[in-house]
């Protein structure tokens, strides 16, 4: 069996940034495995002196070096955990001195600066399309006036989670609407969406994906059947494609993905910090 090799997202704030960048690494590299864990905060000396002790002690448990990707920015913290011996790869190297040559001024390492709240309005405005994506999740709500989009699928398609990411990565308000099988039996989109039909987006799933996920929610139910699950999935699709509405199968991709693919179909553009 292949070794695993243990791996640290160490950051003096949320450490966001460095497990974003780290699990993007380590996807290229198939086969092999990983334990990977998130070390936040690590803003003093001392806790960057115990950090760099918990990943020896992995280091020596697993007999393979550890890796440590790092979003600290002072330097006495980042000596302090290279004493673990991990190799280090410090995600902010490769872009401070090229940047600080080209803009003339070196950086200000303060430490947290990476997540700090740096502007009051775009936290609101992530918390309002929050609360949108909540009252207007699963059909509960059906006025999508103020609607940035509005993400159509059969019932554990993946709506709920890709319409919440929405509204905390990037403030979008995103609802949702579950097909439900008098709707598939129609054979038409429901009315309460046609005067919306720019805003929609369908998503998909594999049938055994999504009996899957049924069957944990609702074991052994007509419901969570397979052979529902492929009726379902098989209607919806193609009422979707009839109707012209863009369609994702959200079965191999992750909600970063299908967010991205949903905005840019869309023509949604928005910073997140």
């Amino acid at each position: 069996m292949t070794p695993v090799r243990p791996v640290f997202y160490v950051s003096d704030g949320t450490g966001i940034t460095a497990e974003t960048i780290g699990h993007s690494l380590l996807t290229q590299f198939e086969g092999l495995r990983f334990s990977t864990d998130r070390l936040p905060f690590v803003d003093t000396l001392d806790k960057a002196r115990e950090a760099a002790a918990r990943i020896r002690v992995a280091g020596e448990a697993s007999g393979l070096r550890p890796v440590v990707v790092n979003s600290c920015v002072e330097p006495e913290l980042n000596r302090a955990l290279a004493e673990s011996g991990a190799l280090m790869l410090d995600v902010f190297e490769p872009f401070i001195a090229p940047l600080e040559k080209e803009l003339g001024q070196t950086r200000s390492a303060f430490i947290g600066r990476a997540h700090g709240m740096v502007d009051f309005e775009t936290y609101h405005k992530r918390i309002n399309a929050m609360n949108y994506a909540l009252t207007h999740d699963d059909g509960v709500k059906l006025d999508y006036s103020d609607a940035d989009l509005i993400l159509v699928a059969v019932s554990r398609a993946g709506k709920t989670p890709t319409c919440v990411y929405l509204a905390l990565q990037h403030g979008v308000k995103a609802a949702n609407y579950p097909l439900t099988p008098d709707d598939l039996d129609a054979e038409r989109l429901p009315d309460k969406l046609r005067q919306y039909r720019r805003k929609l987006f369908g998503l998909t799933i594999d049938p055994i994906r999504l009996h899957q996920i049924r069957q944990e929610r609702r074991p052994d139910s007509r419901y969570a059947q397979l052979d529902t699950c492929k009726r379902e999935v098989a209607q919806a699709e193609a009422l979707l494609r009839r109707e012209g509405v863009e369609l994702l199968s959200t079965t191999h991709a992750s909600i970063e993905e299908i967010s991205s693919r949903v905005m840019e179909y869309l023509g949604i553009n928005r910073e997140m910090y």
